[in-house]
């Protein structure tokens, strides 16, 4: 059998990351665009005790909007034998070190602007981030500073969690000389590559795949989707408002999980033609197995900020038995977007992290 070159290694386990990343961060800003969808609608909830929560929410919403400097956090606050619980027969494909990985996996991801969020343009943004960390630390990062895209990652510490070896030391050493500019990239240390760069090889690579036209909602659009949802959630969704810890107030919404989703679905299937290339809509037969369900969600507010969402999983489940997988949301200032320095500048084409030019997508 040929033996694996350190750069095979390497590019195979990153085209992995790249793989299982990618929709990872779809997934959180898509749940997040999801809960905003719906919030910014509560207003049309039809009791005064419905109104008033709902308002509550739909201004904190409102609030995240109007700051200059927003972090958002994501994770699976669950145990990994409830995990593997939860898959039932699927689990068997899910190795025990990669039920911890996902239970121990953190998704953080920061934004700072000239001007309120709500309002910022591409020009305005001044820095963004995102990092994907574990238990033992920061798997990858990258931060979107100026002219430049700075990416590091823990090979090692990916390798592990995806169960492929990295090369040592010494096969780094076998690099050939074409390839040493990597080594930063392979040892862990910050490096950087042209933002223009990246977005146009993106851009190249959307082409190449059949994709055409732009990927993003326009304001006409959004509008009609948020209308179309609002009878929906004036109907299906009860909200209930207790007192937390701290002077904190937790609004819960809870909905039936299948009614809620088909109600919404057959709302938007008539604007299915206004929706970017490529994108479609699940069909009323796509959802008619999903659970039958109550399904709670819980807005923490503190002075009228919101700095929490949480909802849990296991009650979607056939059989949860016993177990819990509650996932979370945390709201925030952020934190460091400096470039980073001493960063080594490296090829767009060599550029293929779980951020490489899928990040354009998200």
């Amino acid at each position: 059998m040929r033996k694996a070159t350190p750069t095979t290694v390497v590019r195979t386990s990153m085209k992995r990351a790249s793989v299982a990343g990618a929709p990872v961060a779809r997934r959180a800003f898509t749940g997040v665009g999801c809960a905003a969808a719906v919030l910014v609608t509560v207003a049309a909830c039809g009791t005064v005790q419905n109104l008033t929560a709902g308002q509550k929410v739909d201004n904190a919403v409102e609030q995240l909007g109007e700051q200059k400097s927003l972090a958002f956090g994501m994770r699976l606050d669950a145990d990994p034998d409830d995990l593997v619980a939860l898959m039932g027969e699927d689990s068997e494909e899910v190795p025990p070190e990669m039920a911890e990985f996902l239970t121990g996996l953190r998704v953080d991801v920061s934004v700072r602007s000239k001007k309120p969020l709500d309002k910022s343009g591409e020009k305005d943004i001044t820095g963004m981030g995102m990092k994907i960390a574990g238990e033992d630390g920061v798997f990858a990062e990258y931060r979107l500073v100026g002219d430049y895209t700075y990416y590091r990652a823990d090979m090692q510490a990916m390798g592990d969690a995806m169960g492929m070896p990295f090369p040592t030391a010494d096969e780094l050493d076998e690099l050939p000389e074409s390839e040493q500019h990597l080594r930063p990239l392979l040892e862990g240390d910050w490096v950087k590559v042209n933002t223009a760069d990246l977005q146009e090889a993106a851009e190249d690579a959307g082409a190449g795949s059949g994709a055409g036209g732009s990927d993003e909602l326009d304001a006409k659009t959004q509008k009609k989707i948020l209308d179309a949802v609002r009878g929906v959630v004036a109907r299906e969704v009860d909200f209930k408002t207790k007192n937390g810890e701290d002077g904190t107030e937790v609004i819960t919404a809870k909905a039936n999980f299948r009614d809620l989703l088909t109600g919404i679905l057959d709302k938007l299937q008539p604007l299915k033609g206004d929706l970017p290339p490529g994108a479609e809509l699940p069909t009323g037969e796509d959802v008619k197995d999903a659970p039958n369900k109550k399904v709670a969600v819980d807005f923490t507010l503190k002075n009228g900020d919101l700095t929490r969402i949480e909802t849990d999983l296991a009650v979607l489940a056939e059989d949860a038995k016993g177990a819990k997988a509650p996932l979370v949301l945390t709201f925030g200032k952020a934190g460091d977007i400096s470039a980073p320095k001493g960063a080594s500048e490296i090829p767009v084409e060599e550029f293929g992290g779980p951020f490489g030019s899928g990040m354009f997508s998200v």
